[in-house]
């Protein structure tokens, strides 16, 4: 797809090593963003399927588009000519903590219908939501940083 109707990026870093990170992060059951709940059907391959069901919305099907393992993932939301893409990138920091950022576009023939709502969306999730997340990280990594091993 082209037509890139809007784009935006947002880093946090974690004290975690890259390798806890990433096993960390493509743990479904580690997606905490009440009250949406998260599911994926299979791996967490390039290809695979998952669902994110809201209360009183109906199930958003999405698609891990691309899973280059220790580095980054791509999960594609598909709308009715545009598409989502959530990106998130690992980079690993001196003293072995990582950098996560999460690159997000809205592109397609139609995206320029949906701007305004995905802006909106992740103008005021983006930041705290990653906040969270890099939170969760550094607590389950403080816990037991053996608990996930590399890939």
């Amino acid at each position: 797809m082209s037509d890139i109707a809007w784009a935006t990026e947002h880093s946090v870093e974690t004290t975690a090593t890259p390798a806890f990170t990433w096993t960390y992060m493509t743990d479904v059951k580690n997606w905490d963003d009440p009250p949406a709940e998260f599911r994926l059907n299979g791996s967490f391959t390039s290809g695979s399927l998952g669902t994110t069901k809201i209360p009183g919305q109906a199930p958003r099907q999405w698609r891990l588009r691309e899973v280059k393992p220790n580095d980054s993932y791509t999960i594609e939301i598909a709308l009715e000519g545009a598409v989502i893409l959530c990106k998130w990138v690992l980079k690993e920091l001196p003293n072995s903590q990582t950098r996560l950022t999460q690159h997000i576009t809205l592109e397609g023939e139609n995206a320029s219908s949906y701007k305004g709502d995905v802006q909106r969306t992740f103008d005021l999730t983006l930041a705290p939501g990653m906040s969270r997340i890099a939170i969760a990280i550094d607590r389950a990594y403080a816990r037991d940083p053996r608990h996930y091993k590399e890939n």
